[in-house]
């Protein structure tokens, strides 16, 4: 398909763009051999969702996670989900004050700018749901108050593939809060040697030098949400959602809420190639990290979700 808008470059102050060029790269610096994978991070970032990290042990999410939050000068947290983790670990509790004679919020780690949810499925259901309210809403409720979390809000999560050992499946709800899952697999035999002869993450991160801040991440979310979508492009994604609801290896689709995901997303990614229109190398792109979770199968299926879901992408024609 050929796009009918107009190429003109993205309407990003020359310094929020340079801003933003030098934190992709910086993240790659340490993550190596894993540029779509950070350029994904990105993409939830600015399309205000949510990342889901869904990897073997040792292949750099947390690395991931910590490159994130020193470049883009976040606070941060990082949570150990565990089976005895409880929901008041997270968010905070109330104290009663004996001097000032009543109860008094202490917040939890979730009061953080970038929140790292470490291993989540290995916390209970009723521990994994305490992050529920907060990923959908930016706010928590403790005892019937609500409290604003700070902004920007972004969870990242990483959590073991599910046939290992004291794991527990993420309810659909809970997946659903997450804009993007993606995996990082194994480095490329030329990005392991650079890890294996380089200094240690640890210390590099430790040596990042803040490319962004909170400010620049909020210019960076209206310009992202500014992003043209033509009629065309609309057509296209919602081709690809209707499949979802009509195949035969797919018992429930992506819902409304997955569809603006989606298109957020592409907007997102539109953005940090450059552009302030959408094309469908954007939607094509983001459609399996924001769609495989998302999806139901049905007896019929014979794939896993990954896999159907890239399937999908050759079944509806680009016009």
């Amino acid at each position: 398909m050929t796009s009918t808008t107009s190429a003109t470059p993205a309407a990003l102050p020359a310094e929020l763009r340079t801003n933003l060029d030098r934190a992709v790269a910086q993240v790659n610096s340490v993550v190596l051999g894993k540029a779509a994978q950070v350029n994904l991070a990105f993409v939830s970032l600015l399309a205000a969702g949510h990342l889901l990290i869904e990897d073997l042990p040792g292949v750099g999410k947390t690395t991931l996670a910590h490159a994130l939050a020193a470049t883009l000068d976040l606070s941060f947290q990082r949570v150990q989900f565990t089976s005895d983790l409880l929901p008041s670990d997270i968010i905070g509790v109330s104290i009663f004050e004996r001097d000032q004679n009543r109860f008094e919020f202490h917040p939890g780690p979730l009061f953080a700018q970038l929140v790292l949810a470490d291993e989540i499925n290995r916390a209970t259901p009723k521990t994994q749901s305490a992050l529920l309210e907060a990923m959908a809403e930016q706010q928590v409720t403790v005892d019937g108050r609500s409290h604003a979390l700070p902004a920007p809000f972004f969870v990242v999560a990483t959590q073991n593939p599910l046939d290992l050992a004291g794991t527990y499946p993420l309810p659909d709800s809970q997946l659903d809060r997450f804009l993007l899952r993606i995996s990082l697999d194994y480095p490329s035999r030329e990005a392991e040697r650079e890890l294996l002869t380089s200094a240690n993450r640890q210390q590099i991160i430790a040596k990042l030098v803040p490319c962004m801040n909170a400010a620049d991440i909020q210019l960076l979310r209206e310009q992202a949400a500014a992003v043209v979508a033509s009629a065309a492009l609309i057509d296209y994604v919602q081709g690809l959602i209707a499949l979802t609801r009509a195949h035969a290896e797919i018992r429930i689709g992506l819902s409304p809420r997955a569809g603006l995901a989606l298109l957020m997303a592409a907007r997102s990614h539109a953005l940090i190639a450059g552009r302030n229109y959408c094309l469908p190398e954007d939607v094509q792109a983001v459609f399996v990290p924001v769609a495989a979770h998302r999806l139901t199968l049905s007896g019929a299926g014979t794939r896993d979700r990954v896999l159907l879901a890239k399937a999908l992408l050759n079944e509806v024609a680009v016009r």
